[in-house]
């Protein structure tokens, strides 16, 4: 028995040791690396898409620009591209929004229209009110005449505007303890009082629509930094303004105490009708198995509080600066080499989704997908997603890896099939390897996810660089790799265990609906 113990560590320090030396003398690795430290184009990507273009709101003008720019830049990298329209989608570009207190005072506020909010065309004074908190809908539809002309305030008052780190750090366990229960008191009471109306958030809207209200005024704050969470609207005819919470709170307050605050908005806008949506496609013909596929993946809209930096421009620049390298260090591929900019991922992963359906061949004939879509930070998770033999293939590529790139990464196999909620999710669920790379989080999930704060300042450069070190030495072991990567699903039954994801149809049609 010590002797079987022996030879088979023995065999593994010999295994180890010979991928450790395959990392440190490859020339392809060793060129990946040099190419990405010492000529990295990831500033100038990131100046150029993030503040030259801006934020890539499905079915914008911007994200058509967005889209023709990357194909310039991979031309200029003499790489093909192209795009690839999947079905229409509700058009509309922003415009300005400028809106002020005019009375009790003269303030302008801090706000911005919602995506998809109608224009005012002109600007639209009012008074506002606070949405009622009322018995039940019967008293609710009772109430609502007193919405005409005036800007409806929906949101929860926040009992701070400090985020909870400075609560954390300096208030006292009473004080912290108080702060926290008025909270969760005052966010269950807003929940019931919106329930008491009888409609959901979008049938509220409606509803005060319907009923002749100025606008709806919302503020949509993420406690944990003390910024606010930007989406879409509901509304058809009416502006919908979210509000940042210290402006909203004087708002809220002098409402509240009957000094009947007067706003002045001004939200413009354009609809542009059903316009055409798509992915962008970028490729690397395969010399030896030009019909087996790597992809690399992350989605290339976003939402445009920001200007969609870490959501998900660092994802984007990755996988352009990995395509790049690996086009001048590696240009004749063993297989063929892919990259899916997604469109759509914010409205239901909508472009891997439509790519999937479309694209049956690549989808039977892929080795992997590697996506990435969850901020600015280095690489630190890689599941198997689910797939029962993942470690064998995704342990010998990222085995290349030199140390100081991947000792960071922590592995999961088999993992959880289809977990993280971005588009590789759509290619687990058609039973191909897809695999989601895990970003450190840089407060991703309270600070810039969907905030007006997502921007280029925000990007931490030597992660991203590293990220896409990491990237393009997987993508490049994958295309080496003599196997086909096996499908083998685990058992995934038991207690924390996520079912395997049931392939649905990509939404195709867009509208005021979506």
């Amino acid at each position: 028995m010590f002797k079987k113990f022996f030879f088979l560590t023995t065999c593994l320090v010999i295994q180890v040791c010979c991928v450790s030396v395959f990392a440190q003398t490859n020339p392809i690795v060793a060129a990946i690396i040099k190419e990405a430290n010492e000529n990295s184009q990831l500033e100038k990507m990131g100046h150029e898409l993030m503040d030259g273009i801006g934020p890539r709101l499905v079915g914008s003008s911007k994200m058509l620009q967005a889209s023709d720019w990357a194909i310039a830049q991979y031309q200029k990298y003499g790489i093909s591209a192209r795009r690839e329209n999947y079905g229409t989608w509700r058009g509309w570009d922003r415009g300005i929004t400028h809106v002020d207190m005019i009375s009790p005072w003269v303030k302008s506020l801090e706000a911005m229209q919602l995506a998809f909010s109608p224009s005012t065309k002109k600007p639209v004074k009012g008074e506002t009110i606070i949405l009622a908190d009322v018995a039940d809908s019967i008293a609710f539809q009772k109430w609502l005449p007193n919405v005409k002309g005036k800007f409806v305030l929906i949101s929860m008052p926040q009992p701070t505007g400090r985020p909870d780190y400075n609560w954390r750090e300096f208030a006292t366990k009473v004080s912290m303890e108080k702060m926290q229960k008025q909270r969760r008191e005052a966010t269950d009471a807003w929940r019931k009082r919106i329930s008491k109306t009888g409609y959901n958030n979008r049938q509220l809207a409606a509803a005060l629509e319907k009923a002749g209200a100025a606008g709806i005024i919302s503020s949509y704050w993420s406690q944990g930094f003390g910024v606010s969470k930007i989406f879409d609207a509901y509304t058809k005819k009416i502006p919908t303004i979210d509000v940042m919470l210290e402006d909203y709170g004087l708002i809220y307050r002098l409402t509240e105490s009957g000094k009947a605050p007067v706003l002045n908005v001004m939200a413009e806008s354009k609809e542009l009708g059903e316009v055409p949506t798509f992915n962008t496609i970028a490729e690397i013909k395969g010399t030896e198995k030009p019909d087996e596929y790597v992809m690399m993946s992350a989605h290339f809209d976003s939402w445009d509080g920001g200007t969609g930096a870490t959501d998900n421009g660092t994802g984007t620049m990755v996988m352009m600066e990995a395509m790049r390298i690996l086009k001048k260090v590696y240009p004749n591929p063993k297989r063929t080499i892919l990259v899916g900019h997604w469109g759509s991922e914010e409205q239901g992963l909508n472009g891997s989704r439509a790519f999937v359906e479309d694209n049956p061949n690549i989808v039977k004939n892929l080795q992997a997908l590697f996506n990435q879509d969850n901020g600015t930070g280095r690489i630190v998770n890689v599941s198997g997603s689910g797939f029962a033999k993942a470690q064998d293939y995704l342990g010998r590529w990222l085995a290349a890896v030199p140390s100081e790139y991947r000792d960071s990464i922590k592995t999961s196999f088999p993992g959880a099939p289809g977990g993280g909620g971005s588009d590789h999710a759509s290619f687990v669920a058609a039973g191909a390897p897809g695999f989601m790379l895990g970003s450190l989080s840089w407060s991703y999930s309270n600070y810039t996810w969907h905030t007006n704060r997502d921007t280029y300042d925000k990007i931490v450069f030597d992660d991203v660089r590293n990220n896409a070190i990491v990237t393009a030495i997987l993508v490049y072991m994958a295309c080496e790799d003599p196997e086909m990567s096996s499908r083998e699903k685990a058992n995934v039954s038991g207690a924390g265990s996520r079912p395997w994801p049931t392939p649905v149809k990509a939404k195709r049609r867009g509208g005021y609906d979506q």
